[in-house]
């Protein structure tokens, strides 16, 4: 794939399928273009000579001289062709505006599988198909069937949906909110939001990334784009169908909590992006991001002439990771000297209604001042004695002054919407309400955390991959897609602390295990790929006496014939009784997500792992910070560090056995599902006690 560069500033256009018949597509976008666009259009129509003034041509190969970017907007069944005319015609960018492709489903697909074919031979920068078009206010190209032109800025947006794109860019004109880029991605056939990603992230004149995502299809791609360019450039993202819904059903618990809600979250966490759940949000965080520095710390002034909206204001600080500022002494005595008695000179500073600008200046002065202060939040309603006009000047010089991150809240109508224009074209957002102004300052916040991130690559462990190999090709020949303890090896084989023992499948080798393990007394378990809950049947047993493991042995298959007399029964596995004193029960597990691959889970084990779903999740390969941050990150994570008077368990154990099971589902992607549970978490070490996984054959 060549450059995108010349997708964004191309010097000449070929619309193919422009047209002067009124309400059509061709005609809409060759009108766009005709109006602002800095460079050339050339309609191409074989039926017109001219089209809204301009020379038109038969075919986009008979147009002389390099065509830089062709909008081919012509019926579904020539596309292919059409295309494909352009390749060999040496036009590097197309943007395919046709609808009737993958959308649609059987013949559709299949075209669409052409197109994709065509782009990749001839090397092609492809938007689409079924695209609104795109956007780059950097040439006036306006190569887009949309109503509305965008203003000049500096944020880039893309969108899965055309008509969003319309909707905001009639409301953003409406508030002088302006964009470097849009894009409508279409059923992206070609081009991905990781394209558009890293070319934003290299664009010098992009400051903020927006998007509306309905769906990512290479998760793994995506994260690697985003993490990238999320160190010196935002992402903010709407990710809509949040519901559990579509989500696979799965048998192991791993599966039960995990889902494509739970992936997303966790992949566009690990990817840097700041998610949103409103277009209200979208707007406040991409407007702060790209008017506002980024905070030296997450401590928030508020300085207000209302004290029930700096109540407020305190409780949205409450709900956000931002903290409410303690100013220095120097600070309070300097507040003491210059306000009211009646003022409250503490965070949040109350100036009093009857405060004029000079007062609320020197207060909003001597809170930006304050090394203790990270960021602001202004907070101003309609008085009799203050000019919003002037505060609003006052505001923007000491912003500037201090360059500490600022977001205002003018709570009024129409006296306040001077100030507001004015705060804003200093890049100082405005907003009503006071939660909307937190929630601004928190993005800031979490970004400048998101942009200090190190990525380290995952460890690589010394493993035997042939014999897990062996293991899964056994398993697949035997057309058996669930393992169950039986495949404890598996773990061994990568490292993972498992108990002795072995799977016997008649009540004398039971007992001639058991001698082999050499202790007083062993855990015995039914194995069986068709009872997977095996405590749910009685189908455990702890501490059995070596002359009771013949009779032990007996029962169990006797237990688990009644519960299911049709169960595949393999036999029992011996196992050796590891001490649970001091122990907590977690699990580690993996779901394979569609979109994102292998999603790793850690978290409280045992048998309620399911009822208190008190686990964390990455995306696979996990590296060692990221498997020791999904120890803090777990509600039960003070019984690992040793809650109560217990010891703490072995934290560098689990984490490693994260990584090593993330490098197992890494290796061998027919692991769809997998349960280590318990995973034992002791003083000493981490033993895995019971597998459960699900193979695709």
């Amino acid at each position: 794939m060549g450059t995108l560069s010349t997708l964004f500033a191309p010097e000449r256009i070929a619309v193919v399928g422009a047209t002067e018949r009124t309400g059509s597509v061709g005609r809409a976008i060759t009108e766009n273009l005709l109006a602002a666009y800095r460079g050339e259009t050339v309609p191409v129509n074989p039926r017109a000579d001219t089209v809204c003034g301009v020379e038109s041509y038969e075919t986009i190969a008979a147009v002389p001289g390099q065509i830089d970017l062709a909008v081919v907007v012509v019926p579904p069944t020539i596309v292919v062709a059409v295309v494909r005319e352009a390749a060999e015609a040496g036009v590097e960018n197309v943007v395919v505006i046709t609808a009737g492709f993958s959308e649609t489903g059987g013949e559709g697909a299949a075209r669409e599988g052409e197109l994709t074919a065509v782009a990749n031979e001839y090397d092609l920068n492809l938007v689409g198909p079924n695209s609104l078009g795109i956007i780059s206010t950097g040439v006036g190209m306006n190569a887009t069937f949309g109503p509305d032109n965008a203003l000049p800025g500096s944020i880039s947006f893309m969108s899965q949906s055309g008509a969003f794109i319309t909707a905001v860019l009639d409301w953003a004109n409406d508030r002088d909110i302006g964009f470097r880029d849009v894009v409508s991605l279409g059923n992206k056939a070609v081009l991905s939001e990781a394209d558009f990603i890293r070319e934003w992230g290299d664009d010098a004149g992009t400051e903020v990334i927006m998007g509306y995502l309905e769906a990512i299809e290479d998760g793994e791609g995506f994260i690697q784009a985003a993490r990238e360019v999320t160190q010196d450039t935002p992402i903010v993202l709407v990710k809509s169908g949040r519901t559990e819904a579509g989500a696979r059903a799965a048998s192991s618990h791993t599966g039960a909590i995990a889902g494509s809600e739970r992936a997303y979250k966790t992949g566009l966490e690990q990817a840097g992006v700041l998610r949103v759940e409103t277009v209200q949000d979208l707007f406040d965080f991409a407007g702060i991001l790209n008017g506002q520095p980024l905070p030296e710390r997450g401590d928030v002034a508020i300085v207000t002439n209302a004290g029930g909206p700096g109540v407020m204001t305190t409780d949205a600080v409450g709900d956000s990771s931002l903290s409410l500022a303690s100013f220095t002494q120097d600070t309070l005595s300097a507040l003491t000297e210059t306000m009211p008695a009646e003022a409250n000179i503490h965070n949040p500073i109350d100036v009093i209604g009857d405060a004029d600008i000079g007062r609320f200046e020197t207060a909003i002065d001597l809170a930006l001042a304050d090394d203790r202060v990270g960021c602001a939040v202004i907070l101003t309603c309609p008085t009799a004695v203050l000019d919003f006009d002037a505060f609003a000047e006052s505001v923007v010089s000491l912003q500037a002054t201090h360059e500490t991150p600022i977001s205002v809240c003018l709570m009024g109508g129409d006296s306040t919407r001077e100030a507001a224009a004015r705060l804003n074209s200093a890049g100082i957002p405005t907003y009503f309400d006071p939660a909307r102004a937190v929630r601004s300052l928190d993005a800031l916040w979490r970004y400048r955390q998101i942009s200090e991130r190190e990525y380290v690559p995952p460890k690589t462990f010394d493993v035997d991959r042939e014999r897990a190999r062996e293991i899964l090709d056994a398993a697949a020949e035997r057309g058996q897609p669930q393992l169950g303890i039986e495949a404890m090896e598996l773990l061994s084989a990568y490292g993972i602390q498992t108990p002795a023992g072995a799977v016997v499948d008649s009540p004398a080798d039971a007992v001639t295990a058991a001698q082999d393990i050499g202790d007083p007394e062993v855990v015995m378990k039914i194995v069986s790929p068709d009872i997977p809950h095996k405590s749910d049947i009685g189908g455990v047993k702890v501490g059995v006496p070596l002359e009771d493991v013949y009779d032990a042995y007996e029962d169990l298959v006797t237990r688990a014939r009644e519960y299911q007399p049709d169960a595949t029964i393999l036999g029992v596995q011996v196992q050796e009784l590891v001490a649970r004193e001091e122990a907590t029960e977690t699990i580690v597990g993996m779901n394979r997500d569609p979109q994102f691959g292998p999603l790793v889970m850690f978290g409280l084990g045992g048998i309620f792992v399911e009822v208190l779903e008190d686990a964390t999740f990455r995306v696979a390969p996990v590296s060692e910070r990221d498997a020791t941050a999904m120890l803090d990150e777990i509600k039960t994570a003070p019984l690992l560090r040793g809650a109560r008077g217990r010891k703490p368990v072995d934290q560098q154990a689990l984490a490693e056995t994260i990584q090593r099971l993330s490098q197992l589902v890494t290796d061998f992607p027919e692991i769809l599902e997998l349960d280590v549970n318990p995973l034992l978490a002791t003083p000493e070490g981490a033993t895995a006690l019971d597998l459960r996984l699900t193979i695709d054959q």
